[in-house]
């Protein structure tokens, strides 16, 4: 079994820790995709040892979370967090445990764990503990709490979130109790950090599932405690394919005209202005009417937009989002009309701002940002060949100049 290959990587790392006297086992989403037989992109050890004792067995350890009882081992170019079996004191502010208390006992650890499918413990033969009915669980595809529900989310309420990101993931029903408890908890979300939620959503939305998930956010009223959604309507936003943060962003600025204060959910100025440049490129996209138009809108905006623009059709059609007309923008014309673009950008207009002054002998000004930025657009439309001469006589009859 292929995904086998990666417990095996990390298996010297728990074989050490048992033959030191501590008990060690793989636990979490890891061992709930093994099952599952979906892809894991790394695997979590926990173990009676306390960090202590951890780091005194392996030679190279980070103590990424050693109050909380996590150490990073570093095991043949590799990182496993390996943590302690623990259990959690009073929770502040529905987000975090006042303190963590090393246990010896794998119940004990796996008893706070958020839901039964990610409470499931392996061990070194591949053997499962499952104290909480996960693997029943996952062969229902439901999605329930460890314990009462209301206790899991009053101790963390972005569990809410997760509970929400692992239905988009896995496809499972959320459990009636769990869901209803989700819905008496919900405000408790405000104590959240927002970078933490981000982080959920952005993996809730990548979710092969999430057309049947989102709108429980709204279900849940989850958009009312958050910054920037609170202030739009998001019941008027339907998702029916997965997106990237930044697309889900777009489609929510485009439609509710609301492009200001996404600085408000402290994600990278990058990922803001990819979301930006979106809604310009789909502004844009509403008035290609001829081959040269979508020559300018390649152009301007870019053969990787066009072409995500082309892909998220779908769901600009489910939020009623004007599209160009298939007869101009599709996959075969966008190609052509890239392969053939004239100049890809400015520097390879074959003129610049200097020889333009010098030839119209005029001084410098805002007319000279429209000059060249109106031959640019003739060069790319080919009204006119890129050449020096010809941009110039162009320029004289087609732009103000002072």
């Amino acid at each position: 079994m292929n995904n086998k290959i990666i417990f095996l990587d990390a298996l010297p790392i728990m074989q050490r820790l048992m033959d030191n006297g501590y008990d060690a086992y793989f636990v979490g989403g890891a061992v709930r995709d093994y099952i599952m037989h979906r892809p894991i992109n790394d695997v979590d050890i926990t173990t009676s040892a306390t960090p202590n004792e951890i780091e005194s067995l392996f030679d190279h350890t980070i103590p990424v979370g050693k109050e909380h009882g996590t150490i990073n081992v570093v095991w043949q170019g590799s990182n496993y967090e390996v943590t302690t079996f623990r259990t959690d004191g009073a929770y502040l502010d529905h987000r975090r445990p006042s303190e963590v208390f090393f246990v010896r006992d794998l119940y004990r650890d796996v008893e706070r764990r958020d839901f039964t499918i990610n409470a499931i413990a392996m061990d070194h033969q591949f053997q499962l503990v499952d104290y909480f009915e996960g693997q029943q669980d996952i062969q229902a595809q439901i999605i329930r709490t460890v314990g009462h529900p209301k206790d899991r989310f009053d101790e963390d309420a972005l569990r809410i979130l997760r509970g929400l990101r692992f239905q988009s993931q896995l496809g499972f029903t959320i459990a009636r109790d769990t869901y209803h408890a989700m819905k008496e908890n919900v405000a408790d979300i405000e104590y959240l950090a927002i970078e933490r939620i981000m982080i959920e959503l952005e993996k809730l939305l990548h979710g092969s599932h999430v057309s049947q998930v989102f709108a429980s956010l709204s279900d849940l009223n989850i958009w009312h405690y958050l910054p920037y959604f609170r202030e739009v309507d998001m019941r008027a936003i339907r998702i029916n394919i997965p997106l990237t943060l930044s697309q889900f962003l777009a489609i929510v600025m485009y439609c509710t005209h609301h492009e200001t204060g996404l600085k408000q959910l402290k994600r990278s100025n990058d990922e803001i202005k990819a979301a930006q440049h979106l809604v310009h490129a789909l502004k844009a996209a509403q008035q290609l009417d001829s081959k040269r138009s979508l020559a300018q809108f390649v152009y301007d905006f870019g053969y990787h937009t066009a072409r995500e623009l082309l892909a998220l059709q779908d769901i600009f059609e489910v939020n009623n989002i004007t599209q160009p007309t298939p007869i101009i923008f599709n996959l075969q014309i966008i190609e052509e009309v890239f392969q053939s673009l004239v100049i890809t950008n400015r520097t390879q207009l074959d003129i610049n701002g200097k020889t333009l002054m010098t030839a119209l002998a005029s001084k410098p000004g805002p007319w000279l940002k429209t000059a060249l930025r109106s031959a640019e657009c003739a060069v790319v439309q080919r009204k006119i060949p890129n050449r020096e001469q010809e941009i110039i006589e162009w320029v004289k009859t087609n732009v103000k100049i002072p």
